[in-house]
């Protein structure tokens, strides 16, 4: 495992904390996302709300923030009229932001111990990490592929390796700690991340989550276990997981992946929501509650998670009550062996 993850986990317990959805925090802090870069649109228009909602999670006690890039791909920025050069000063800029907050946290950490604070912020000085997420060929559709994974004939491993590669080499250049491939929708784009990591000496960890509509498969119907294979073979990942995947099922999957892969396991669902890709909202009221969410947590440690956060429509609310469950349990365990 990589000693920047080792890191994050023994310094908390043999647990880290992920944040949680970004685009509709986003949105509740005001910005309009109906364009097809999404999230990564912020990042041209309103940098400020980037910011704040990462400072938002880490003060919710996340241990690792994801920068605003799932969205952002140099073809996509290009199509809005931006020059190449553009396009990848956003992307540096997408990391950039996050780092800025993770700096402007621990500032915040220090005050704090010489200032008391009756609020629930949770202040603690402790290793954080900024991953550069990567988001799917589908998510650069923006058609909703991303939750099929059904490309097409066309689409090929080779083709994916040349859309993605400029992308991932100036991802992992930009000061990043590791890159997040999230949402994985099927095997042939897991393996194209995989080579591209080999073939481009990618000096920064990674991890691979894959989401997941029926609790046995990625989306696109290929063998979850195969997939999560991929990121077992790979000295580049060090951790292999589950995003943007409905609570119900992370259990089941969670074991379906330690049959296949040693490596640590990163859950982060969404609230189990339903996205409608045609009208580009979530489905209200197809969720559960935030406390429900927060109960499942301790279920999924026992079943061999020691990552965990929240995917769309989570909250900084949702975060909050993790960490608290999470630091609960471990106070309790070290009573407990004492």
């Amino acid at each position: 495992m990589s000693s920047i993850m080792s890191k994050v986990l023994e310094n908390s317990g043999g647990f880290a904390i992920v944040d949680g959805g970004l685009a509709t925090e986003l949105e509740r802090h005001g910005a309009d996302l109906n364009d097809p870069l999404w999230s990564a649109k912020c990042l041209v228009t309103s940098p400020h709300l980037v910011r704040q909602v990462h400072l938002d999670y880490l003060e919710a006690g996340a241990d690792i923030i994801i920068s605003a890039s799932y969205q952002a791909t140099i073809q996509g920025f290009r199509a809005k009229g931006l020059s190449q050069e553009e396009s990848e000063a956003l992307l540096r800029k997408s990391v950039e932001i996050a780092c800025e907050a993770r700096e402007l946290y621990y500032e915040n950490c220090g005050k704090a111990s010489v200032e008391a604070r009756h609020d629930s912020k949770i202040l603690k000085s402790r290793p954080i990490l900024v991953a550069a997420s990567v988001g799917s060929y589908g998510a650069y559709l923006a058609d909703g592929s991303e939750y099929s994974g059904n490309y097409g004939n066309t689409v090929t491993l080779d083709f994916l390796k040349d859309f993605h590669r400029r992308r991932v080499q100036v991802l992992a250049e930009s000061g990043a700690d590791l890159i997040a491939f999230e949402t994985i929708p099927n095997k042939v784009e897991a393996q194209a991340y995989a080579e591209l990591l080999e073939e481009e000496n990618i000096n920064i960890p990674a991890w691979f989550t894959f989401s997941s509509k029926d609790g046995e498969n990625v989306v696109s119907g290929d063998s979850f276990p195969e997939c999560a294979s991929i990121a077992e073979a790979s000295k580049k990942v060090v951790a292999v997981g589950i995003n943007c995947t409905p609570p119900r099922f992370i259990q089941g999957l969670i074991l379906s992946i330690k049959k296949v892969a040693t490596k640590p396991i990163i859950i982060y669902p969404n609230s189990g929501e339903t996205y409608d890709p045609i009208i580009k909202e979530w489905v209200q009221n197809t969720g559960v509650l935030d406390e429900d969410f927060v109960s499942y947590v301790k279920h999924w440690q026992k079943a061999g998670a020691s990552l965990f956060g929240g995917c769309c429509r989570t909250t900084p609310k949702t975060i909050s009550g993790i960490y608290r469950t999470l630091s609960e349990k471990s106070v309790s365990s070290t009573l407990t062996s004492n």
